[in-house]
């Protein structure tokens, strides 16, 4: 007989599975999902003994309760109730609970943080940071001008194959959240960056391995989100930005620019990919704190 922590796991995997399926959700959102809900099952069995299929709304209440306790920001707590809420109603469906447990379970209000965008000097100061007479730092610097021409998402970045750049148009041809397809253009600097890394750096990191990606490490192979990040982290304080980065700081910087010199919402919310045009708005708001920066920088009476 199959003990409690089984059960919950193979519950769990099913329903990432069927999430896979039904939405095409990307790795890391799966991978948050998991997260939340196995540490849901492990305080259940903890706490009362019992798995994921026989919780309580007063389970999930004291659950939630005892993660604000132990400091869980509002944006994790609302992720963790969406974790909750799409699991049980996936149980309900498949008619292995007659109710919702999840159900009536208010969010927490999130308060519209506004994303910390870089100003266009922060980004060229970025941009010329890796060593351009290191392999590594030829390749960097090319993705560092992908990134920023593109918005592109981290995730899509280190997943680039050959296939999806066509150099002779000057687009990227990306599959992005559940599995929708868009073509970004890259802008004449990005694409001549991108020209000589495929030239004097790629040969040299791929050797005589055949490999499709795009933008491989030392080794040959794709890189991780965490490496990338690691190497932001690191041109950052060489080029001396104080500011808070996020492994997104250049699609922020991305979106926030194009708006800062007159580019649509709508467009902007195309070239990121965006499935709703709510998702894009928050960058007015970054263009017009900066616009009101401006003001009260340079206006007489400002």
């Amino acid at each position: 007989m199959k003990g409690i922590a089984e059960v919950d796991d193979a519950l769990i995997e099913r329903f990432l599975d069927a999430l896979w399926l039904e939405h095409g959700l990307s790795d890391h959102t799966l991978s948050a999902y998991r997260r939340d809900l196995k540490g849901l099952a492990v305080w259940l069995q903890e706490d009362s003994g019992t798995g994921l299929s026989d919780a309580r709304r007063d389970d999930l209440l004291r659950y939630i309760q005892l993660r604000v306790e132990q400091g869980m920001r509002s944006s994790t707590t609302a992720r963790l109730l969406s974790s909750m809420r799409r699991f049980y109603r996936h149980l309900l469906r498949e008619g292995q609970r007659k109710d919702d447990p999840s159900a009536r379970i208010d969010s927490p209000k999130l308060a519209h943080s506004l994303p910390d965008s870089l100003t266009e000097d922060d980004v060229d100061a970025l941009l010329m940071a890796p060593d351009l007479q290191q392999v590594l730092g030829m390749r960097d610097r090319a993705m560092l001008e992908v990134l920023y021409a593109s918005g592109l998402r981290v995730t899509e970045l280190i997943s680039l194959t050959l296939s999806q750049i066509n150099l002779r148009q000057g687009v990227v041809r990306i599959v992005g959240k559940g599995n929708k397809e868009r073509l970004v253009p890259l802008g004449e600097e990005a694409l001549s960056w991108l020209e000589r890394y495929l030239e004097e750096a790629r040969p040299e990191l791929v050797k005589r391995q055949v490999n499709d990606v795009l933008f491989p490490t030392r080794r040959g192979g794709g890189m991780t989100r965490q490496a990338f990040w690691q190497n932001i982290k690191r041109y950052a304080q060489a080029a001396s930005i104080k500011k808070s980065l996020s492994p997104h700081t250049l699609r922020h910087a991305f979106a926030t620019h194009l708006l800062n010199h007159g580019a649509d919402l709508r467009v902007v919310q195309l070239l990121l990919g965006h499935s709703n045009l709510s998702t894009t708005q928050i960058y007015t708001h970054v263009a017009r704190e900066r616009l009101k920066s401006l003001h009260a920088q340079h206006h007489p009476r400002g």
